[in-house]
């Protein structure tokens, strides 16, 4: 059976974009491009294989079966799931596609040495716990955790592992600086017993400030700077990210123009009438495609390359434009959601914007707009 395509409504994946986001965060032998949730929405498979091109030497995915799926395409690189192993499936996996687990607690390092033996070594990461509190081990446990890495030479401890919790917050600089320095005396003391180890601290915050560099050597983590995303978005560090391109564009087709008279009520529940006469675009794509309806009222987008704004209920296969002041508009053409080539004195609408009228972030709609969409690619 030919597969049902739902609506007219496309996901632009701009690969050429994410290599050049990618290169902006520095040496890539001194990166761990971040995988998880099918690329943020843009597409597992095909973001690995343009970073790998571009020198990635390693990933972070989310679970290990996104690690099972590199690997069956027939990557080589390093893969960490962030996720850490917690059911025999997870585990299973690491050990068939030789992934990085992240090794979170006593009963989860016990779990990796009953699977690690001379034949079959397993190298793992150690997540330590720096002010997240969300998982990992506290400075009192280190001295066990040494002792039973110890035990069985067959685990290879590679990495050091923390997550900065609040380095996009500018307010909270202090707070950062000390999680900084707890995660360099812990990270350290395991660097100290297994020298082969390396430290991993920094996401897309850390690498854009430089003022939170340490004197571990470090493996950074970029996340939502790879897909254009601006993690001081709104803050007065903003500048920071300014230089990153949105990787992620979304565009549909115009159904109908219709007419609206004055006086007259549109879409569901008629909260919006028109006080002249209006040419009305009403276009392909709804809340099944993403559009939030919380953005009734807020709603942007380009139509030949100018900005429209949306009129009525946000529909689940339909969103209606004023297009009033446009001429040509027809059935068929493209209206962009996300994107799109504005004309001079315009701006194309991006996540941002969504985030920013739902009191969100941007991480939010890029994994929900990629996950509800076809996708298609170029390499700009």
């Amino acid at each position: 059976m030919t597969p049902c395509k739902f609506s007219h409504t496309l996901c632009h994946i701009n690969l050429g974009a994410l290599v050049r986001n990618f290169r902006r965060c520095g040496n890539p032998a001194t990166l761990m491009p971040v995988l998880k949730s099918d690329a943020y929405g843009h597409g597992l498979i095909e973001c690995a294989t343009a970073l790998s091109a571009a020198g990635a030497a390693r990933f972070a995915v989310g679970y290990a079966d996104e690690g099972r799926a590199l690997r069956e395409e027939g990557f080589t690189q390093e893969i960490m799931p962030l996720m850490a192993p917690v059911c025999r499936e997870d585990w299973q996996l690491i050990t068939s596609w030789n992934l990085l687990p992240l090794i979170c607690s006593l009963e989860q390092l016990e779990a990796a040495s009953a699977r690690a033996t001379t034949d079959h070594p397993l190298p793992v990461a150690i997540k330590l716990e720096s002010g997240m509190h969300r998982q990992g081990f506290r400075g009192e446990q280190l001295a066990v955790v040494i002792d039973k890495l110890r035990q069985n030479p067959a685990l290879q401890p590679r990495l050091a592992v923390s997550h900065c919790s609040c380095a996009d917050i500018p307010s909270r600089h202090s707070f950062t600086v000390q999680q900084i320095s707890l995660f360099t005396d812990l990270a350290g003391c395991l660097l100290n017993a297994f020298p082969g180890m390396k430290a991993s601290l920094y996401n897309s915050a850390g690498i854009l400030d430089s003022s939170y560099r340490h004197n571990l050597e470090d493996i950074c983590r970029p996340g939502v700077v790879l897909y254009g995303g601006n993690p001081f978005a709104g803050t007065e560090k903003e500048y920071l990210g300014q230089d990153f391109e949105w990787v992620m564009g979304l565009s549909t087709r115009i159904l109908q123009v219709t007419e609206l008279r004055r006086g007259e009520g549109i879409s569901y529940g008629q909260l919006f009438h028109a006080d002249r006469p209006m040419k009305i675009a009403v276009a392909g794509a709804g809340y099944a495609n993403a559009l939030p309806r919380a953005l009734t009222f807020g709603l942007s987008a380009l139509v030949h390359g100018k900005k429209v704004r949306s009129v009525g209920r946000v529909c689940m296969n339909m969103t209606m434009f004023d297009v009033t002041d446009i001429d040509n508009v027809c059935p068929g053409d493209d209206l962009w959601l996300l994107g799109g080539n504005a004309a001079d004195g315009e701006q194309a609408v991006s996540a941002q914007d969504w985030a920013d009228k739902l009191e969100t972030i941007c991480y939010e709609i890029l994994c929900v707009v990629g996950s509800m969409n076809a996708r298609t690619y170029s390499r700009d």
